[in-house]
């Protein structure tokens, strides 16, 4: 492993992870947690998140590729992981052989599985069924023809038949109902054949806390799961659910130096000082996943415990920072601690405040946390 010299890092919390994960576990029981860990858990860490998921009660893990099934197979996970979507077909052969569960919604697909299995083998699947978000899965009425093609093949088992809810995050919305409806009018269609469905599953973060008819037999929790509410409008704690976020970005100031009134600073100049100020550079940019423009939307950080406002343009390594008037008694130095996502002292900045800021989810902050920000696992067990 490469050493790292800068300060900025993203301190991942594995129990605060944990507490949410066990959180879940307990509100959904008898039905199952799928832990969500594709896009490199959200940003937090795939295999350390997908290991801390299934030692806190995680029944099984969601990925969106089969590469991220595979990183997470070669780093010893065991536990069944579902892909969400239709592999490629070029991914056929490291589906069968590393024993990942492949989604399916078509003919074409459920035969290429057939002819990668081993005649003594079987491969389990799960179905995914359009009823309305209307971006993969079969359509309802192909349901019960592709459950005939899996389950009169000696080398498939049908796993699983799931839907997806595309407006979950508002309770109010009656389109969630309807799709739910639809779902198991089809699971209906396929018992009346016959077919057992196998496990069968719809909610996604809002679905799991605001839907409680979408639980069925498992839920697949995603960005909650790290301690971020599925909606800035749809509080996890309404529903019982104290969630504990798992990520802190923070770094530290390189640099200190004093401007006076007037002056201007960093690309364009577009920020000038009202008064004499302290200006601390903070060695983070847009390279690392703070977005461009959070500058020009009133973005903060936090040093010595306050809200100072980042001072002009985000540049692709470094911010600055005006820490406002020199203050003797509070003086800032090189090696302070700058938090940007996080908790300092009594001031909190999370995901989703920043996220409300750019017009964005919190979901989209911290999977933009790129790779070159070390993640820093912090556990009681002293694992990191």
């Amino acid at each position: 492993m490469s050493a790292n010299w800068r300060p900025t890092t993203a301190e991942i919390d594995l129990v605060a992870f944990r507490a949410n994960v066990a959180s879940f576990v307990r509100l959904v029981s008898p039905a199952m947690v799928c832990a969500v860990v594709k896009a490199d858990g959200y940003g937090h860490g795939a295999v350390p998140c997908a290991q801390a998921a299934v030692e806190a009660g995680a029944s099984w893990l969601g990925v969106a590729l089969v590469e991220e099934a595979v990183e997470l197979r070669e780093a010893g996970v065991e536990a069944p992981i579902l892909v969400l979507s239709e592999f490629p077909d070029a991914a056929v052969d490291a589906v069968v052989r590393y024993g990942i569960t492949p989604t399916v919604y078509s003919a074409h697909k459920i035969r290429l599985l057939s002819g990668a299995v081993p005649k003594s083998s079987k491969l389990c699947v799960h179905m995914k069924i359009d009823t309305g978000m209307h971006r993969v899965g079969a359509q309802p009425e192909q349901t019960l023809g592709l459950a005939r093609m899996i389950t009169g093949d000696a080398r498939l088992e049908l796993g699983g038949l799931f839907t997806h809810l595309a407006v979950a995050d508002d309770p109010t919305n009656p389109y969630s109902d309807a799709q739910l409806a639809t779902f198991n009018e089809t699971i209906a269609a396929v018992r009346a054949e016959g077919i057992e469905p196998g496990i069968l599953h719809s909610a996604n973060s809002a679905g799991t806390l605001a839907h409680p008819a979408a639980r069925f037999d498992m839920v697949r929790v995603g960005v909650s799961l790290y301690g971020n509410d599925p909606d800035i409008t749809l509080p996890a704690a309404t529903y019982g659910i104290e969630l504990k976020p798992a990520m802190t970005l923070r770094s530290a100031v390189s640099h200190v130096k004093v401007l006076r009134a007037g002056e201007r600073i960093s690309y364009g100049l577009r920020y000038t000082f009202q008064r004499e100020s302290v200006v601390a550079t903070v060695p983070i940019g847009y390279a690392d996943g703070l977005p461009r423009r959070y500058s020009s939307v009133g973005g903060e950080v936090l040093l010595h415990g306050r809200r100072c406002p980042i001072a002009g343009r985000v540049t692709m390594d470094q911010i600055m920072v005006d820490c406002g008037a020199p203050d003797s008694s509070a003086p800032v130095s090189v090696g302070d601690e700058v938090v940007l996502i996080g908790r300092q002292n009594d001031e909190c900045v999370n995901a989703w405040e920043m996220a409300a800021k750019l017009d964005t989810i919190a979901y989209e902050i911290t999977c933009g946390i790129s790779k070159r920000v070390p993640r820093n696992y912090i556990d009681t067990g002293n694992r990191s």
